[in-house]
């Protein structure tokens, strides 16, 4: 009999710390793209990074089903409503089954004139392709992992998340390692070993995670039909959800179009310190995700004032370990930089924005921690509209200004980082305080999608 968890025990520190190690394998195993290719070249690096911006732009719009799943998910097993928790999650796989395949095809292709957009150097286009063609192309993949993972996360089984997230990284690495190098007599691929690579460690975790979903929810297999009610109530979470995101990741593209204008050094630069940067925000990634589960589930159960305290909480232990860490890679920049690079402009102008990070990441430790909460709540649609105007009203506007307009390059783009991120903490911080979001749970609204049909 599958294990079941049982809702006494579960607390943010058990469901953070298998979290915190999931995330942070999730971030070596791109940093090891980015450390291998590294060793390679330079070049490869700027056209795996802007791959990847492109990559993440798409893999936003398989987390808006994701997200979706979560909300829905601990919300009914907050209130007892387990069989509407398994049709969530299945139709939730169902879904960004059929949108990673329309997806997986677009870049299979047009992924050369979609890298082109990107204002690239011919010679990072062609290895930009080389990338995008085939991790876009297996992207499919990806959708299915990230939604597995989510309805896993969502029952309580972090742990199981982790232990594939730790087989794919070891696959990864010594995927790269053969591939990229050309070792054990095998061709010397470059960037194209590391999409093998990828592609290859993220197959056969879904294999995996396939495998584990069965076992653990019991008769998940008998929800396995189309339910349109449950699509339309995922499509009503997720879509505003994605939104916020979406605009954070198109936001981003846009600036790295501004970066490119500068060079590809600035380029490669901010690569580097955006990948040592994830290390800074993991803590905060972690316990915004762990909160979303207990928040979700006390919404669920109508336990708002404990809802309300758990995510305060939860903010104060983010922005703590946040700046904590920030000092630490500041103090350390120079050497962490130099696993990537010898160049030492690279390393020096690197270690400027890492202390201008010590400014930027309390901001963002208040975006993912109460924006996760109140998408947890089902107060879906405020972070978006809030994210909409001050990234596209602050951050790429003042990116390009300061760091274009006025020459202040790299140190100029931070600057408007760190503005925008503050502006959306602040403003999602009263969010949460007004306690707006206690109307908005949709287990409480007894929507028609969210009730039981049949007893238990």
């Amino acid at each position: 009999m599958p294990r079941q968890i049982d809702k006494k025990q579960i607390t943010l520190f058990a469901l953070t710390w298998p979290i915190f190690i999931e995330i942070f394998l999730h971030m070596l195993m791109g940093n090891a793209d980015t450390f291998m290719l590294s060793q390679y070249s330079d070049e490869s690096v700027a056209a795996a990074g802007v791959a990847n911006q492109i990559l993440n732009l798409v893999i936003v719009m398989f987390g808006f089903i994701a997200t979706g799943s979560v909300i829905l998910i601990t919300q009914n097993l907050g209130a007892g409503k387990e069989k509407t928790a398994k049709e969530v999650a299945v139709m939730s796989l169902i879904t960004n089954f059929i949108i990673g395949s329309f997806i997986s095809a677009i870049l299979f292709f047009f992924s050369k004139p979609i890298l082109s957009l990107m204002n690239l150097s011919p010679s990072l286009l062609d290895e930009g392709n080389q990338y995008l063609g085939i991790v876009g192309t297996f992207i499919v993949i990806q959708a299915l992992i990230m939604t597995g993972a989510a309805v896993l996360r969502s029952y309580g089984f972090t742990k199981d998340t982790m232990y594939i997230t730790i087989l794919m990284n070891v696959l990864n690495v010594a995927g790269n390692y053969t591939l990229i190098f050309g070792a054990f007599g095998l061709p010397e691929l470059g960037i194209q070993g590391a999409a093998i690579s990828t592609a290859a460690s993220r197959i056969l975790g879904l294999v995996i995670i396939g495998f584990v979903l069965i076992k653990r929810i019991p008769a998940l297999r008998e929800s396995l039909e189309f339910n349109t009610r449950h699509l339309i109530n995922l499509l009503k979470i997720g879509v505003p959800s994605a939104g916020e995101q979406l605009s954070y990741n198109m936001s981003q593209m846009a600036i790295t179009f501004f970066v490119a204008m500068i060079g590809t050094e600035a380029l490669t630069t901010k690569i580097y310190a955006q990948n040592l940067m994830m290390f800074i925000f993991l803590f905060s990634i972690s316990v915004s995700q762990g909160t979303q589960i207990l928040v979700g589930r006390m919404v669920g159960a109508k336990k708002y004032e404990e809802a309300f305290r758990r995510c305060m909480k939860s903010l104060y232990l983010a922005i703590g370990a946040s700046v904590l860490m920030a000092v630490i890679v500041s103090t350390g920049s120079d050497s962490l930089f130099g696993l990537f690079t010898s160049n030492q402009e690279i390393i020096q102008t690197g270690g400027m924005l890492i202390l201008l990070t010590v400014l930027l990441e309390p901001g963002r430790a208040f975006n993912l921690v109460i924006i996760g909460a109140l998408r947890a709540a089902g107060d879906v649609k405020f972070p978006v509209y809030m994210g909409l105007i001050s990234m596209w009203g602050i951050s790429v506007p003042v990116a390009y200004v300061l760091g274009i307009h006025f020459g202040f390059g790299l140190a100029g783009i931070w600057i408007a980082f760190i503005l925008d991120e503050w502006t959306r903490g602040i403003l999602m911080y009263f969010r949460w305080k007004s306690r707006a979001w206690v109307s908005k749970g949709f287990v409480e609204k007894g929507k028609p999608a969210l009730r039981e049909q049949t007893a238990h």
